[in-house]
């Protein structure tokens, strides 16, 4: 391994925080991580795992030599010819067999924005493939499905972190960042430190909870009743600012029609929150001149997570919040590029520039782009969980990227079953996740620091996480192995390996799209710490074209960014936002007296999604060495349980073991257990991937279970 003497400026491999830092040559021949108090997100800050990110560059964790499985069925290394050419005609004779849509793509909400467009292009392009989605799909398409319907656009955060202290009143529903993002916490702190109040809404007491003015403890599920009955009582007390409503809203009569049929006592019979919190959590959002809601996995994982966000917009608009300074809506994305990931390709009905599949002009606009006949552009595909419930029937050979559904999928032993069931599997990965390590292939990847590229954090700006250290031998880029697979199936042009190379084809590609990156550039990230989206080009006369490499959009002319969206107008077509009426409906699953529980799932502050990397990193397993089962004191008193024994929680759907953590903490009706680990303790083998019907998202939050002593 070889690094640069320098410290190199750049940015943490896990959340959407992206939060800054200097990696710097160690005394052992490695790489240390170092603070970085010049980038704003984070200001020098850094949680446990990104202390330790360095950690997953030791050969020892990962991959260096691609495995092909042999005539005995076990994986055993070979050359990366060998095992492109096998990938290569594996999907050639699936799609002569089979048809284009036989062969299915599943990309990651951790890829680079290059590489989740070139994985785009690749399935439409290459393959001729409309079955392509990603992990993303499972973590704020909800918000993204609600923020599209009322805004025009989705951006996570359609302001910068740096407002959040310096509102009135934040309500944070169903999101716990003093474990999932524990920089962002300061912000939280810093809102309280000046005066205002933060209210946090979640069934479990969590660390970020005791922070809060008020805790607000729903049954799991009933979050779209809760804003119904919030948005009751501001109707009620008169609170509804006409004045906005009225110049910058359509829908209010129809969407207020439907929050008057849910009073607060009919909202506390549902959710089991008492009508005077209800009152308190009113008053504290009103009261001040500016206010936010901020939603995250929790109302957003439910097979109503865009009705359910849907509901929390609506109490934004009727306040007047949205697009007012230090004001509005707007959703912690969770993946590290959970938001460039969704916006350049890699869903199934989207094309770069977060364009639409089926919009004419959409697809005319990229296929110039691409050099391609419009009409030879496949159309939408199937949804993450759909995609996956169909492998090894409709499709018979997937190409998997930076994604491990075998632990985070829904429903996991089934989808297990599905992969085990493909003709083929191939998996670019860093490490040999439980799912690469079903394949057929396995290809390592460059990750990280061995790597430049792009990543969109948050709040939607666009940063440059720069390659600090030599790949090891025998690791080639996702980019490069994209472009062999391209030619050997027969396009020798279009999929270049050089990640600014391809940006600039992306800043083509988005140009005129709702998420504009064309005014964007590799140089300017660099001396800007980043852009927020939209940038667009400036008119002609103002500045150099798009396609004219590094210089575009650099200079005076340059579009500075828009770090603050919807401040004139919002963005659809008239300009105004839009009421959608939504109205409570139970969860797909409900208890009964086989299943009498409820079972919600989230992260620990030491692991990170899968836990593919995190688990392989000595100092986070010892702060989190495996899954548990938390329970209340009287449920566990019940059944008999102490702390640290072990429980199986049991679903429709199958068997999860793990010790008992007994804590106050939680509802004596609702159990947690963390979605980190395969084996035994896999609670995604007990999730619901019943879907919303608009965002396609499974049901993670909530689920019927029953608990016994294993």
């Amino acid at each position: 391994m070889q690094n640069t003497a320098a410290p190199t400026p750049t940015h943490c491999p896990y959340c959407a925080l992206q939060c800054g830092m200097n990696l710097a040559p160690s005394g052992t021949g490695g790489l240390e991580v170092l603070e970085r108090a010049d980038f704003p997100v984070n200001r020098g800050a850094l949680c446990g795992k990104g202390r330790t990110a360095t950690a997953v560059l030791d050969r020892a964790a990962r991959l260096t030599t691609p495995l092909v499985r042999g005539a005995d069925g076990e994986l055993a290394p070979a050359g990366w010819e060998e095992a492109l050419d096998r990938v290569a005609s594996a999907l050639l004779r699936t799609r002569a067999e089979h048809g284009a849509d036989a062969v299915g793509v599943f990309g990651g909400g951790g890829l680079t924005n290059e590489k989740a467009y070139a994985l785009g292009k690749f399935a439409r392009v290459a393959l001729g493939t409309s079955q392509i989605d990603y992990n993303g799909r499972f973590c704020m398409s909800s918000a993204a499905a609600a923020g599209t319907r009322a805004f025009g656009v989705d951006r996570g955060l359609p302001f910068p972190l740096e407002d959040i202290p310096r509102t009135g009143c934040v309500i944070l529903v169903g999101s716990n960042p003093a474990e999932t993002m524990p920089p962002a916490l300061r912000y939280f702190t810093e809102l309280r430190e000046n005066g205002g109040t933060l209210i946090v809404i979640d069934p479990r007491r969590t660390r970020t909870a005791e922070q809060a003015d008020l805790h607000i403890a729903p049954r799991p599920g009933t979050d779209l009743a809760l804003a119904l009955g919030l948005l009751h009582l501001v109707v009620a007390e008169g609170r509804v600012d006409e004045a906005y409503v009225a110049e910058r809203t359509t829908g209010w009569e129809e969407a207020r029609a439907a929050a008057m049929a849910h009073w607060p006592e009919y909202v506390e019979r549902i959710t089991g929150v008492p009508v005077p919190e209800l009152r308190q959590a009113v008053r504290m959002f009103c009261e001040p001149e500016a206010a936010m809601v901020l939603t995250a996995r929790g109302p957003e994982q439910q097979s109503k997570g865009t009705d359910t966000v849907g509901a929390w917009i609506n109490l934004c608009l009727a306040t007047g919040r949205p697009g007012r300074p230090y004001s509005g809506y707007g959703c912690l994305t969770g993946q590290g590029n959970g938001q460039g990931g969704r916006e350049h390709g890699q869903k199934a009905d989207q094309l770069p520039g977060y364009r639409k599949l089926d919009d004419p002009e959409a697809r005319r606009h990229v296929a110039g782009v691409w050099g391609v006949d419009p009409d030879s552009l496949p159309g939408p595909g199937r949804s993450a969980y759909e995609l996956l419930d169909a492998l090894g029937t409709d499709v018979r050979a997937l190409l998997l990227m930076g994604s491990n559904p075998v632990v985070s999928a829904p429903r996991a032993a089934h989808v297990e079953e599905r992969i085990r069931s493909l003709d083929f599997l191939a998996v670019a990965d860093v490490v040999l996740s439980e799912t690469a390590a079903l394949a057929d292939v396995v290809l390592p990847v460059t990750q990280w620091a061995e790597e430049t590229g792009t990543m969109t954090n948050i709040e939607g700006r666009v940063l440059l996480r720069r390659r600090a250290v030599t790949p090891p031998e025998g690791v080639r880029g996702d980019l490069s192995v994209l472009r062999e697979l391209a030619d050997r199936l027969g396009v020798e042009k279009g999929f270049p390996e050089d990640p600014e190379e391809v940006f600039e084809e992306l800043r083509r590609a988005s140009a005129g799209g709702l998420a504009d990156y064309s005014g964007i550039t590799y140089r300017r990230l660099a001396e800007e710490n980043g852009v927020f989206w939209p940038a667009p080009e400036r008119a002609a006369g103002d500045g150099a074209a798009a396609g004219d490499g590094a210089a575009a959009g650099d200079g005076a002319a340059a579009h500075p960014g828009t770090p603050r969206l919807f401040l004139d107008r919002f963005a659809h077509p008239d300009g105004r936002a839009r009421f959608v009426p939504v109205a409570h409906r139970a969860a797909a699953e409900e208890p009964d007296e086989e299943f009498p529980l409820l079972l919600t799932t989230g992260r620990v502050v030491a692991q990170y999604q899968s836990g593919a990397q995190t688990r392989r990193v000595a100092e986070l397993t010892a702060a989190a060495p495996g899954p548990f089962v938390e329970l209340h004191p009287r449920l566990a008193e019940r059944l008999g349980v102490a702390e640290g024994d072990r429980l199986a929680v049991v679903s429709r759907r199958g068997r999860a073991v793990a010790p008992a953590r007994v804590t106050g903490s939680i509802r004596p009706d609702t159990v947690f257990m963390p979605f980190h680990w395969y084996g035994e303790g896999r609670v995604n083998t007990l999730t619901n991937p019943a879907l919303d019907p608009v965002s396609r998202m499974p049901e993670f939050k909530t689920c019927a279970v029953r608990v016994e002593r294993a």
